[in-house]
């Protein structure tokens, strides 16, 4: 062999090494490990209904089920959430985003209670379940807090994601708000609203600003991962 087509063991064994490396990180770019599904097979609905299910079965059976029921919505509530906790910031603003895992998981944990009540195993329908997979749009329930119960009439939200602006399909009346005691500080009013953003109009795999518009000219905005939702 020439000098000029050989190679030093090292020297393969770098170039081999900087390939795998090369190779691996084109494969979680096009695989990240989380962000908004959207496009599922029927095969993975039916492990997001059974991830729904199985807990809720499980809690059911225990020995304290009301208390290990309501841990399991608990959880439930928190996975698809993003901003503030409402269980340590009742007032800070986040929303729900009800992704089509969202929904599928949803309707495992009534599988489960439907199945308790008739002593039998209960699934949802194929086609049923294909019309959830088929869902255009991500729903958006936003909750946050005002000064008085009608505060927040005639909202409105967008995604910003870098220089883009993503305006919602449609979007709901804001509910009046609701009067809650806070610690140390006068009374606050929570409302919620929901809106609809088409799935091909965003970036799941995107870090967001979720930011609502009120009639006056303010706004409030938080930060928002995609990436870690599902």
């Amino acid at each position: 062999m020439s000098a000029r087509h050989a190679m030093s063991q090292p020297a393969l064994r770098y170039r081999l090494g900087l390939l795998v490396v090369v190779v691996a990180a084109a494969a979680l770019a096009a695989d990240p490990a989380g962000a908004i599904d959207v496009k599922l097979t029927m095969e993975e609905a039916k492990k997001s209904l059974a991830a729904g299910r199985d807990p809720m079965m499980k809690a059911s059976e225990a020995a304290k089920p009301d208390e290990e029921v309501k841990k399991v919505l608990q959880h439930a509530s928190l996975v698809t959430r993003v901003g503030a906790d409402p269980e340590k910031d009742p007032c800070g603003t986040s929303a729900i985003l009800r992704t089509k895992r969202f929904w599928l998981e949803s309707f495992g944990r009534k599988e489960a209670t439907e199945s308790k009540k008739q002593k039998s195993d209960v699934r949802m329908p194929d086609d049923k379940i294909q019309k959830y997979l088929d869902m255009p749009n991500l729903e958006v329930e936003v909750q946050f807090c005002g000064d008085d119960e009608y505060f927040a009439e005639g909202v409105k939200m967008a995604f910003q994601q870098g220089s883009k602006t993503i305006k919602p399909v449609d979007i709901s009346q804001a509910d009046r708000g609701r009067k809650i005691e806070m610690a140390n500080k006068a009374a606050a009013y929570r409302t919620r609203f929901t809106a609809r953003f088409a799935y091909d109009s965003f970036d799941p795999n995107a870090k967001t600003k979720v930011v609502v518009f009120f009639m006056d000219g303010k706004q409030i905005d938080f930060e928002a991962d995609f990436s870690k939702v599902k």
